[in-house]
């Protein structure tokens, strides 16, 4: 697995999404039907991911050592007893994960079709409205602060959100916690999420001094 320096790309990864009809069968945990698979959708499943792996996966490499690991186990037959198709989304995606090492790349089964994504555009005031009661009903990802036996600073923090919707939220849980002579900051159920709150939690920790914390990179059109 290749190691990155703190200042290093952090990846513009890729999920794929499959759309498929749905036959009505096996109800899924999320409520949608699965859907059926046969060799030819399979063969262009595996075709559709890694023509997309090749032409956006941030390391080139990796990308070409995912396909042939797909190809090769298509052609000892793994995937021809496959026919449920949340199954193989989510066997693809062990697959993937297996020589990407990289959590973020993964498959996902839709019984409904996928809307094209649009051109960028300026949320509503409706949903700008909903979206601040959503990241309010969840603390801004500030699940739990507490102060720990020997004076310990505690932060369970579950979500990096919107920066300037909780800059509030942050500064609570640091000022609650600034007197303590060590801090964790539990990090085991964080999915991620927005570089601009990344920076303002992290501009607590460092001193007045830039610091480099890492860099976007879209390897379509090589753009940092």
């Amino acid at each position: 697995m290749k190691r990155l320096s703190p200042a290093a790309t952090l990846a513009a990864l890729a999920l794929i999404v499959l759309a498929l009809p749905a036959t009505g069968a096996a109800q899924q945990p999320g409520g949608q039907p699965d859907g059926t698979v046969d060799a030819a959708a399979r063969q262009q499943i595996i075709d559709n991911v890694a023509k997309r792996l090749n032409e956006s996966y941030v390391f080139p490499e990796v990308a070409q050592a995912v396909e042939k690991s797909l190809r090769e186990r298509a052609g000892r037959g793994e995937y021809e007893q496959i026919t449920s198709a949340q199954k193989f989304a989510e066997t693809l995606t062990e697959h993937l994960q297996s020589v990407s090492k990289d959590k973020h790349l993964r498959v996902r089964y839709s019984s409904q079709p996928i809307p094209e994504r649009g051109a960028r555009r300026e949320p509503t005031e409706a949903e700008r409205a909903e979206e601040r009661r959503e990241l309010n009903w969840m603390n801004h990802g500030f699940n739990r602060v507490e102060r720990l036996r020997g004076n310990i600073g505690y932060i369970e923090f579950n979500g990096f959100m919107d920066a300037e919707a909780g800059a509030e939220a942050v500064a609570a849980a640091m000022n609650f916690v600034a007197n303590t002579d060590a801090l964790i900051i539990d990090l085991r159920k964080n999915g991620g999420g927005s570089p601009q709150m990344v920076a303002l939690v992290c501009s607590y920790l460092f001193g007045p001094e830039p610091v480099h914390l890492n860099d976007l990179y879209w390897r379509e059109g090589n753009r940092p």
